[in-house]
């Protein structure tokens, strides 16, 4: 029997755990870098794996290894995507701010009740990409400057409040509404969300670090295995475009709405 590491950081994991959630977080970063909702996969695996610790340091410890893999993807996307700074930093920054708001409320609202609203959500963006074949094909903004970054400001601020809640989707929420508000295509969006949600990573870990949540020889661990998946993962979405990051899409939204409907369910 595998005895446990205990080491500073690592929760008293044995060896086969550390190196399932090093499996799971390299396959996160690479989910996560296409369409978003890499943390389907990876949270769940340490909250079923960390022993005897509070939900709490898993969210913030995921947190780690999540900025650790956009921020590699970012840059991989910014070498082979053209992307609009102007507009994507803007967004960025107010995503941050909404995320430290969601972080500092993450225990005072009703997670139930959230959860329901986001499983509707999921369902009306899957069916409304599913039956647009087209959406995201071309990039092609529709509206004047200002009301682009008006639209991709709010985005920023409804999202990143979701991700300091540690909310699952928002990476797939960012695309979204970049692909049907903003009439980006689907790469685009996705560039232009991993910068978003570099951000809103940042912005929970300012609440999330000073209060002592980060279990850090875990989260740098994962932090590795979540890049080199996210350089994958970016670099596919890249080089097949948008038709291939439509599909991945799809079927994260298909997941994700099957994991928050499981949940629901049980809880109930």
């Amino acid at each position: 029997m595998l005895t446990a590491l205990n080491w500073p950081g690592f929760a008293d994991l044995t060896l086969a755990g550390l190196l399932f959630l090093c499996a799971a977080a390299f396959l996160a970063g690479a989910v996560d870098a296409i369409v978003g909702g890499g943390g389907l996969i990876q949270l769940p695996a340490m909250l079923v794996l960390l022993p005897g610790g509070e939900v709490i340091y898993s969210l913030a410890t995921s947190k780690i290894a999540a900025i650790a893999g956009t921020s590699a993807a970012a840059r991989t996307y910014a070498k082979r995507t053209p992307m609009d700074w102007r507009a994507a930093l803007p967004m960025a920054l107010v995503a941050l701010v909404g995320s430290l708001g969601g972080a500092a409320l993450a225990d005072a609202l009703p997670s139930s009740v959230l959860n329901v609203v986001v499983l509707v959500a999921l369902v009306v963006v899957g069916i409304y990409t599913w039956r647009k074949p087209d959406l995201g094909s071309v990039h092609a903004p529709r509206f004047a400057r200002r009301l682009q970054l008006a639209l991709m400001l709010l985005g920023g601020a409804v999202i990143g409040f979701w991700d300091g809640i540690a909310g699952p989707g928002t990476g797939s929420f960012l695309v979204f509404w970049l692909v049907s508000l903003v009439s980006f295509a689907f790469v685009t969006a996705s560039a232009t969300a991993k910068v978003v949600n570099v951000a809103t990573n940042l912005g929970a870990l300012f609440f999330f670090i000073p209060a002592g949540k980060v279990l850090w020889g875990l989260g740098l661990v994962m932090a590795a295995a979540n890049i080199a998946g996210s350089v994958l993962g970016a670099t596919l979405a890249a080089g097949r475009g948008s038709a291939f990051v439509r599909r991945v899409f799809l079927t994260v939204v298909v997941g994700l709405v099957v994991s928050l409907g499981w949940k629901i369910a049980l809880s109930g």
